[in-house]
């Protein structure tokens, strides 16, 4: 499999985008639209908060046919806790898409990011739409752009695979820099590729990426009411079709969906609010991987660890804390510790002469926490970012 390459949503073929400003925000782009010149495989996984916003449950709806041509998002309104008035908003961005297009509205997607509880500009919409549609082509940086909120920059990549001596490419785009825990879900996201995939296998597929990519990072512990990631596959590479995770090309079509996304997630981690860290979290030697999941997210989620972590201070009882209250099997008599690569605990016992060496690693922009239980083989690998007061004084008035 080829390495991420510099790319967008409209590298794969049969991929067009555009991304322009309607006015929801004062200035800054934010509407994208991307569309595919047929109806395309379509898969997707959303937010598990309970509080879901108006798209997420209209492209809940609409997804369930397993074919799409248009993603159409807007960012700096969140159309959530909107009541039925949201609800009838997104439907709106839909029919709008589809009316523009000359489509049918269920090959239709919709998303929405920025401050909830406001209710969408539908008159800047009906105006924003149609212009988008009608300047279509291989703009996929500046759909990328659109979708931003508090990111500091877009957050794209592309994958380049052969399958079946067919040459396929799958490119995606991504926004996300505060509330981000995703729980199966992932931020706003966007996949293509002109890989041809039969819908139920491109769910199972995309499904299985988010797990080892989105599902493992945190900034702040918070999950969004409008997480959401799409997939379509548009068939354009002229491969043959894959229906069967057995079928040739399908274990490398699935290597390179789980390496852009988790190009996208370290992205995100990386422009996490405030965020000057990126911090690789593994725990292996677990009873279970489940165990070692709750021990990895108990360090990714932990305040003391992350503000540890800016302050450039290898405190190891914290991660041990951490570890500890995490619902895991622990025996702290078996625990090892590294940060940096950096030993710091052996057999639940700490070494503070080592302790210079690995403040030194955290100096780094990136560095690792590793964590051995020592009690079997569960393992697990994520990502988080430092927690600074840049992060709070960007979350204590993000209304005004």
């Amino acid at each position: 499999m080829s390495g991420i390459v510099s790319g967008h949503v409209t590298s794969p073929r049969g991929v067009r985008a555009a991304g322009g400003h309607c006015g929801i925000k004062p200035s800054r782009p934010d509407l994208a639209l991307v569309v595919t010149a047929a109806p395309a495989a379509a898969a997707a996984c959303f937010t598990t908060n309970r509080v879901q916003a108006a798209p997420v449950l209209v492209s809940r709806e609409q997804v369930r046919g397993g074919r799409a041509q248009a993603v159409v998002i807007n960012s700096g309104n969140a159309n959530a806790c909107t009541g039925e008035q949201g609800r009838r908003d997104a439907w709106e961005m839909v029919d709008l898409v589809a009316r523009a297009l000359g489509i049918s509205r269920a090959l239709v997607l919709v998303a929405s990011t920025g401050v909830i509880g406001v209710p969408l500009p539908r008159e800047r919409l009906r105006s924003g739409i149609p212009a988008l549609a009608a300047s279509l082509g291989p703009h996929g940086e500046q759909a990328a752009e659109a979708i931003l909120t508090t990111d500091a920059f877009p957050k794209t990549g592309a994958v380049q695979i052969e399958i079946g001596g067919h040459a396929v490419t799958l490119g995606g785009m991504a926004k996300g820099a505060g509330m981000i825990h995703p729980r199966m879900a992932t931020t706003l996201s966007l996949v293509t590729t002109d890989a041809a995939v039969d819908p139920p296998l491109l769910q199972r597929a995309l499904r299985f990426a988010v797990g080892r990519s989105f599902n493992r990072i945190s900034v702040d512990g918070d999950t969004s009411t409008n997480d959401t990631i799409f997939l379509l596959a548009t068939g354009a590479a002229g491969a043959a079709l894959l229906r069967s995770p057995e079928d040739p090309g399908f274990a490398e079509f699935q290597d390179a969906l789980v390496a852009l996304t988790q190009h996208l997630a370290h992205q995100i981690v990386r422009d996490g609010e405030g965020a000057t860290k990126v911090i690789a979290v593994t725990v292996s030697g677990a009873a279970s991987d489940e165990d070692a999941r709750r021990a990895g997210e108990a360090i990714t989620t932990s305040p003391l660890v992350k503000t540890a972590a800016y302050g450039m201070e290898p405190n190891w009882g914290r991660i041990l804390a951490a570890v500890g209250r995490s619902g895991a099997e622990v025996d702290p008599a078996r625990v090892a510790v590294s940060v940096g690569g950096v030993h710091l605990v052996e057999g639940g016992v700490g070494h503070g002469e080592r302790m210079p060496a690995a403040a030194q690693a955290m100096r780094a922009p990136e560095f690792a926490i590793d964590v051995d239980l020592g009690l079997g083989m569960g393992s697990w690998s994520g990502w988080t970012c430092d927690l600074t007061e840049a992060y709070v004084r960007l979350n204590s008035g993000s209304m005004t």
